[in-house]
């Protein structure tokens, strides 16, 4: 998998999320999200998986109720993210990887 948004604060996240798919063999098309545990930080982080060549997809926020809220990937929802406390997840939150197969 290639990376679109690579930054050193997100660097050991990327590769959590460069190996949660398998790099051979058959892999669905399309969208997919995944949960990347976050290893030394507080909050877990979400990953969209897109297809090679493709548009990355929209990433955009609802709020359901209160500390609820959607993720969603041009207009489907890949996660919900329910927190006793703390901020709403926000777009640049969520991880863009680029399917290479």
């Amino acid at each position: 998998m290639e990376t679109k948004r690579n930054t050193p604060a997100h660097a050991p996240e990327w590769q959590a999320a460069k190996g949660l798919f398998p790099g051979g063999g058959c892999v669905e098309k399309g969208l997919h999200g995944a949960l990347i545990p976050a290893a030394k930080q507080e909050n877990d982080h979400i990953a969209v998986v897109y297809d090679k060549g493709e548009t990355p997809p929209k990433i955009t926020i609802q709020e359901v109720s209160g500390t609820v809220h959607t993720v969603l990937a041009n207009g489907v929802a890949i996660a919900v993210v329910a927190r006793a406390t703390g901020p709403a997840p926000s777009v640049n939150d969520v991880l863009l990887v680029e399917r290479s197969t």
